[in-house]
Parts: C-alpha cells; sequence; structure tokens
C-alpha cells in the first residue's frame, strides 16, 4: 500500500508556502471538523497531520527529504528521535504509544494504527444547594441559576475568521516557553512557563480579526438554569451530577456540574442515618401521673404521643414511635424510626408549705430509712449548691471542709471555705 501524501492530502504543491498551507486546511476543518462531521474522525487526524507536519519546517524538511519513513525514524539517518516522540510532540500524546492515523505504529515498526484515546476531558464543578429537614423528608425541586463558560456561538470556537489563527511563534504552538538558567560553570536549569505571548494557546489571531462577541477568547459566558430535584430520603452531603453541564472549551470534552446537598440544622429534630431524635421536656407531675402531647412532624402532621397513669418517665430515658422516621431513598414507604428522649423538670425549693410534704409523702412510695450511727465520730456537714465549672481537685475539697488548719487567719489561697456545722 503507497504511502497517502501530506500536500494532497491538503490539496497544495510542493512548493506552496505557509500561507497557502494554512489556508488549505482551514477550508478543510471546516467540512471535517468532528463537532461538524463526527464521522470524519479518521479524515480530520490526517488533515491534521499533515498541517502540523508540514507548517514546521524541520519537519517538513525531513518529510520532503526521506517521506513519513523518515518521520518515523527521525530523519532517515537514524539517529534523533523516534517517530513517537515526534507524534507525541504533534498531538501531545493524544493517539498514545506513537501510533499513526496511516496504519503503522510505533518506533517498533508496523502494526495497524491505534485508536485514537478519548479528547481531555474538563473539570467538574461542585455547587452547594442548602435544603432543609423538611425538603429531604417530603422531597423538593429547585431551580439552581448557574453561569458557565460555552463555545463562542459566533466563531464556533475559533476565536476569529476562518484561516486568521496562526501558529504563536514565541512558543512554536506549544503553548510552553522554555528558558535556560544558568545555575553555574556546566550547571544549566530548564524552566517552563506559559506562553506570553498566547497565554498557552498556541495559536494566536490578529486583533483586526478577532470575534466580536468572544474576543479571541472562543468562548463566551452563558447563564444556566438547572431543575434539581431532591428526592425523599436523601441524605447531608449527597451529590447529584448533571452530565457535560461543566464549561466548555474548545477540543475539551465538558466536565459535569455536581450538586452538593447541604442539610440544615433544624429547630426540633436531629437525623442519624434514617431515625428521627427529638427531645421533650416534661414536668414531674407528668413524668409521675402520665401525659400527652403533640409533636408537629416534618410532613405537618400532628403526631399526638400519650403515656398513661403510673407508667413513670426516669430522666434522660427514651420511647420509640416506630415507621415515623425519615424515609428511604428511592423507597420512600420504608421509614426510620422516631425517638423521643425525655428530660424531667422538678420543681424548685420550698415549692410547698411545710405542713404540706407530710401530706406529699404519704402520697409517694415510702422513703428508704438510713441507719445512722451515733457517737463521737459521727459530724454532720452542711451540703450547699456549687458550680461544678468552677470545682476541681483540691479547691473542691478546701471549700467542702473549710480552711487550712495550719492557716486558720488568712484562710486558704483560693479565698474563705464553706464552714462546717459541728454538734
Amino acid at each position: 500500500m503507497a504511502e497517502p501524501d501530506l500536500y494532497n492530502i491538503l490539496g497544495v504543491t510542493r512548493t506552496c508556502n505557509d500561507g497557502e498551507i494554512k489556508k488549505a486546511y482551514h477550508k478543510l476543518a471546516k467540512t471535517y471538523h468532528p463537532d461538524k462531521n463526527p464521522d470524519a474522525g479518521d479524515k480530520f487526524k490526517e488533515i491534521s497531520f499533515a498541517y502540523e507536519v508540514l507548517t514546521d519546517p524541520e519537519k517538513r524538511q525531513t518529510y520532503d527529504r526521506h517521506g513519513l519513513q523518515g518521520l518515523k525514524e527521525g530523519g532517515g539517518g537514524g539517529g534523533g528521535a523516534g517517530f513517537g516522540d515526534i507524534f507525541g510532540d504533534l498531538f501531545g500524546g493524544m493517539f498514545g504509544g506513537g501510533g499513526s492515523p496511516f496504519g503503522f505504529g510505533g518506533p517498533g515498526g508496523g502494526g495497524p494504527a491505534r485508536r485514537g484515546s478519548r479528547r481531555q476531558r474538563g473539570e467538574d464543578t461542585f455547587h452547594p444547594l442548602k435544603v432543609t429537614l423538611e425538603d429531604l423528608y417530603n422531597g423538593k425541586t429547585s431551580k439552581l441559576q448557574l453561569s458557565k463558560t460555552v463555545i463562542c456561538k459566533k466563531c464556533k470556537g475559533q476565536g476569529g475568521k476562518s484561516g486568521a489563527t496562526f501558529t504563536c511563534r514565541m512558543c512554536n504552538g506549544r503553548g510552553i516557553k522554555v528558558t535556560l538558567r544558568q545555575l553555574g560553570p556546566g550547571m544549566v536549569q530548564q524552566m517552563q512557563s506559559v506562553c506570553p505571548e498566547c497565554k498557552g494557546e498556541g495559536e494566536t489571531i490578529p486583533e483586526k480579526d478577532r470575534c466580536r462577541d468572544c474576543h479571541g477568547k472562543k468562548v463566551t459566558q452563558e447563564t444556566k438554569i438547572l431543575e434539581v430535584n431532591v428526592d425523599k430520603g436523601m441524605t447531608h452531603n449527597q451529590k447529584m451530577p448533571f452530565r457535560g453541564e461543566g464549561d466548555e472549551q474548545p477540543g475539551v470534552e465538558a466536565g459535569d456540574v455536581i450538586i452538593v446537598l447541604q442539610e440544615k440544622e433544624h429547630d426540633t429534630f436531629q437525623r442519624r442515618g434514617a431515625d428521627l431524635y427529638v427531645t421533650y421536656n416534661l414536668g414531674l407531675t407528668e413524668a409521675l401521673c402520665g401525659f400527652e402531647f403533640t409533636i408537629k412532624h416534618l410532613d405537618k402532621r400532628d403526631l399526638l404521643i400519650r403515656n398513661p397513669k403510673g407508667c413513670v418517665i426516669p430522666p434522660g430515658s427514651s420511647r420509640c414511635v416506630y415507621g415515623e422516621g425519615m424515609p428511604q431513598h428511592r423507597n420512600p414507604f420504608e421509614k426510620g424510626n422516631l425517638y423521643v428522649k425525655f428530660e424531667v423538670t422538678f420543681p424548685p425549693n420550698h415549692f410547698l408549705e411545710e405542713p404540706k410534704f407530710a401530706l406529699l409523702e404519704k402520697l409517694l412510695p415510702a422513703r428508704e430509712r438510713a441507719d445512722i450511727p451515733m457517737g463521737e465520730n459521727t459530724e454532720e456537714v452542711d451540703l450547699q449548691e456549687f458550680d461544678p465549672a468552677q470545682q476541681g481537685g483540691n479547691n473542691a475539697r478546701r471549700e467542702a471542709y473549710g480552711a487550712d488548719d495550719d492557716d486558720d487567719e488568712d484562710g486558704p489561697p483560693g479565698g474563705p471555705g464553706v464552714q462546717c456545722a459541728h454538734q
């Protein structure tokens, strides 16, 4: 099979100049670009390969002397870079392993052409969406307005008029400027930076030929409205991807927009998995003699909670209402449980007149009598209220048992302690 001629691929003569090559390339690219003609991918690869070779003076000279085999072997003399290096230089490794659209492989020789790997993919964009616990219980549809980068519709991502794009002379189309820094005798450091001329694009467009909409940037800003369906039972930090809705760039597959749910703190309920937790304060009478109250659920229902007389609720105890927790995601008819933790508020000091305490004691279960030994080793002390946050270690002991015996007049360093009563 005869080698394809790169000049014939572009439809130019061997004596053509760079301007004629670029004009021919842009004319063919308008017809065979994958965005316009998805079935012509291989043809566009051949056109691009021919353009890259013939617009590079060194590679064009190698091709004119030795043909494609010369490019493959690095110049016909057997030395220099292999074809895989040249092809990687042209396409940035897009056809991995030194493959060629013309049917020969890497430096090792003549296997069939490899299929082109998937084009570069853009980064994903993350957006938080604040939702309430009611939203996650009942489900909700939200509309989210985003600003995204899209390929310019007027110039179709070319940045200007057809044929007005030129390879950057400063970086030779690489988008990277390489400089050498002398570190010492015989020591040189190679440094790379984004080309200041083309801003890393590898191409430049004259000011007069730039697109008026995108000003040569090839992209514009667009407002996008996304409709986000929050399903019942979704969870905090759950991610919802919108495929291909990320920022667009020419030659790059758009990434995804990923919505991340952020659950707001609720005034009444706490969620743990599929279960809900709520704390309710009872008075002493309710804890001992029964109660009933309602809890406003997340779907606006009033749950009537009852506890019969005689069923005592100890402080800090919990009770369960089965099946009244959160719905399961994608199975909303199955729900977790609702757990109610009870805190009991006791009455204040001296809430009854002195004679009535005897009557109250007769109504309550009999108290346990303490066996108090009587003798000279029995000492009565005062029981007083204190702030636990201010007590600790030896200071608590000092305040409970009085001043230091070694310094009765001055008292302890922390101030006067609690004086004990003796009998």
